[in-house]
């Protein structure tokens, strides 16, 4: 998971633009934080199902973040198109 996130050329990070990348038409895989709180993320999953974007989940924030290069926790990302 973590290779595939360092190694795109573009991502979201954080749940709105990931969102927004998915209504685009932009996103192509999603990664979701487990310990994300579920109200954050409902949106976002209903996009993805009914867009038929793969989700991955990842075990916690802490470690999205990591994989995306922030200090920080994320509930989600995406690798995008360019």
């Amino acid at each position: 998971m973590a290779e595939r996130l360092k190694a795109a050329r573009q991502r979201t990070v954080g749940t709105k633009q990931t969102l927004k990348a998915v209504e685009r038409g932009t996103a192509r895989v999603v990664f979701l934080a487990q310990d994300a709180d579920e109200r954050v993320l409902r949106d976002l999953v209903r996009r993805c199902t009914e867009n038929e974007i793969e989700i991955v989940y990842v075990e916690s924030m802490a470690a999205l973040g990591k994989a995306c290069g922030i200090q920080v926790g994320a509930a989600s990302a995406a690798i995008i198109e360019g």
